[in-house]
């Protein structure tokens, strides 16, 4: 069992940053892929930033530019660093592993950005 605690979230105003943590119980070697995505009410989950393989940086294209996920070996701990931040990206932001054919979830933390 991998158990992921997610930090930093909180109220920003807009044009702000944030650096969301996820801690990992498990080395980040053993996971294949390492993501964060958000939820909005009443909507599916949509991912903001994956690590692939423990290397490949992927983003989806309505992500690039204000989005960067990075990893720390040393501590376990995958981040999201949000520049430029809107009010449209108010979510509750999740990270995500996945190691051999499991999928772990973190209990997510709430991104509020104030116009």
């Amino acid at each position: 069992q991998v158990q992921l605690v997610e930090s930093g979230g909180g109220l920003v105003q807009s044009g702000g940053s944030l650096r969301l943590s996820c801690a990992t119980s498990t080395s980040l070697s053993s996971f294949s892929v390492m993501a964060w995505y958000r939820s909005f009410p009443g909507k599916q989950r949509e991912r903001v930033a994956s690590i692939i393989d423990g290397g490949v940086l992927n983003y989806p294209d309505s992500m690039k530019g204000r989005f960067t996920i990075s990893s720390d070996n040393a501590k376990n701990t995958i981040y999201l660093q949000m520049n430029s931040l809107k009010p449209e990206d108010t979510a509750v932001y999740f990270c995500k592993v996945v190691r051999l054919r499991d999928v772990y979830w973190g209990q997510g933390t709430q991104v509020t950005v104030s116009s």
